[in-house]
Order: C-alpha cells, then sequence, then structure tokens
C-alpha cells in the first residue's frame, strides 16, 4: 500500500523564500549602508561638532556655512543653472521625441545619434568644447578675432556649462519621452481627429495629460543630473573656476581638500535637505493632482 507524501507546511515553504530573498538582497543592502547609510550619519554628526575638539556646537556650522560668501555664490550659481537648465533639457528632448514619434525616415538612426552623446565619457566631451570654446580654439579662429576671448573663464562659461549639460544629457530624457509617447493609444488621438481636433488641439489635450507621469519622471532625474554638473564644470575650470560656474560641489570638494569635514558635512546636508524637499514637493503635487488612467 503506497503511502502518500505529506505535503509541506506552507509557512515553511514561505520561510524558505524569504530567506532566500534576503540572501539575495543581502550584498547591497551591505553596501547601502557602508557607502551611504553609514557615512550619512557620519556627516550628520560632524555637521553639530567642532573642527579640533570635536565637542557639540549646535547649529554653528550652519550659520557658518550661511553666512559663507563662497557658499552664497555656489548656492546661488547653482539655483541659477537649475533654473535655467532644466526647462531647456525637458523641452528640447520633448520636441526631439515629437518629431521622431512622427516615424520620419531615418528615425531609428537618428534616436542613436541623438543619444549617443549620453555615453561618451564626460572627459572627452570635455576635451572637445575646450577645443571649441578655450582661448586659441576654433571659435576663436573661425572669428578672428585679434583679441581672442577665453571663453571658459568669462561670463560664457556659465552658458558653456549650460549648453554641455543640454547636450550630454538630452537624449536620454528624449528616449523617457518616447517610451512615455509609445504607451498612449493611438485611437485617443483617431477619435479626436474624427471629432475635429486639430494637432495643437490634440497635444494641449491629450498628449500632454497622458504624458504626466514621464514629465514628473523626467523633471526629477534633470534636476538630479544638474547637481552632477560638477564633474563637467570641474573639467572646463578646474577647482576654482570662473566664478559664474563655481557650483555647489566646489565649495564640498575645496573643504574636502582642506580636512575641513564640518564644513563639508553641513554643506552636504543642505545640499540633502534641498533635493529632498524640491522632491517631496513635486510628489506631493502629483499626488494632490492625480494619474490619468488610461
Amino acid at each position: 500500500m503506497k503511502t502518500i507524501p505529506t505535503p509541506k507546511p506552507r509557512f515553511r515553504l514561505g520561510r524558505r523564500k524569504a530567506l532566500t530573498g534576503m540572501a539575495y538582497a543581502a550584498i547591497p543592502l551591505a553596501g547601502f549602508l557602508l557607502f551611504f547609510a553609514v557615512p550619512f550619519v557620519i556627516s550628520i554628526v560632524r555637521s553639530f561638532q567642532s573642527g579640533l575638539t570635536q565637542q557639540f556646537t549646535g547649529l554653528e556650522n550652519y550659520i557658518s556655512v550661511a553666512n559663507s560668501e563662497s557658499f552664497r555664490l555656489a548656492a546661488a550659481n547653482t539655483f541659477h543653472f537649475i533654473v535655467m537648465g532644466v526647462p531647456s533639457i525637458i523641452l528640447f528632448s520633448l520636441l526631439l521625441a515629437l518629431a521622431l514619434d512622427q516615424k520620419i525616415i531615418g528615425h531609428s538612426f537618428f534616436r542613436t545619434i541623438f543619444l549617443t552623446p549620453y555615453v561618451i565619457p564626460v572627459a572627452s566631451t570635455v576635451m572637445v568644447f575646450q577645443i571649441v570654446f578655450e582661448q586659441s580654439g576654433i571659435l576663436n579662429s573661425l572669428c578672428f578675432q585679434q583679441l581672442p576671448v577665453n571663453f571658459l573663464h568669462s561670463d560664457n562659461a556659465f552658458y558653456i556649462l549650460l549648453l554641455l549639460y543640454v547636450w550630454k544629457n538630452f537624449g536620454y530624457n528624449m528616449i523617457l519621452f518616447l517610451t512615455g509617447l509609445s504607451q498612449i493609444p493611438n485611437e485617443y488621438r483617431e477619435a479626436a481627429r474624427v471629432d475635429g481636433a486639430g494637432p495643437v488641439r490634440i497635444f494641449r489635450s491629450i498628449t500632454l495629460p497622458l504624458l504626466g507621469p514621464t514629465f514628473f519622471f523626467v523633471f526629477v532625474i534633470s534636476i538630479v543630473n544638474s547637481f552632477k554638473v560638477f564633474r563637467e564644470a570641474y573639467a572646463l575650470g578646474g577647482a576654482y573656476p570662473h566664478s559664474s560656474i563655481y557650483m555647489l560641489q566646489h565649495f564640498m570638494n575645496n573643504n574636502f581638500q582642506n580636512l575641513n569635514y564640518q564644513r563639508l558635512s553641513t554643506a552636504s546636508i543642505y545640499v540633502f535637505l534641498v533635493i529632498a524637499l524640491v522632491v517631496l514637493a513635486l510628489f506631493l503635487h502629483r499626488h494632490r493632482k492625480g494619474s490619468v488612467q488610461l
């Protein structure tokens, strides 16, 4: 007489799955704790300590950094860059995505070409801009000026950095917009055309509302990338560039080199709070408006 094997209790299977999942997640979690969480806690602690005795100083470091002229300059330049750079790259990426969404001849080729700057190393990109805009560069040679202009060490440096940021990152945003456009059912546009709606009305009443989630993601990514423009700014102008492209990361990097970890930690907390508040405001605004259901 055969014996029917008793099935294993479900809680044992669930426990085994949980242990397997924890084993897979152990290494990423350990890396997050080691390289992100623990240094962040240390930065918070250091921002309330003095430099030599490491005694508790309250908000003294925060007041000192806020009153620093170099920090104010870096914060103003970073804010100016975000205000000008984020809308510019979103608008440019959206226009290109709309053009490529029309299935023009060679749209796959153009999509690859537009995405190429995003995968090119930063050093190579900056080298091209230096060749064009430095004092002995191509632009001064074409202008035939008797007194060549060093564009990278003048007020033009801000707009050169802005151009570099847009040129470097617009391809990624364009792909995101193309993905969002592909998710919009074509039946909606066809129904609108039958009702007599023109291209502008279709774009305003159908395309834009349904691209809301994509706009939100692109906006957040663009803000994050604008804070990472320090790589390009440092490569263009060094540790002490022209005052128009002296960013918050310059301030923190210079304090790191000077071993002033208290000011570095305080500035990093300021940047974290600003980014967290901006993202939180965007999430609350998105939650209040709701998402469009297809």
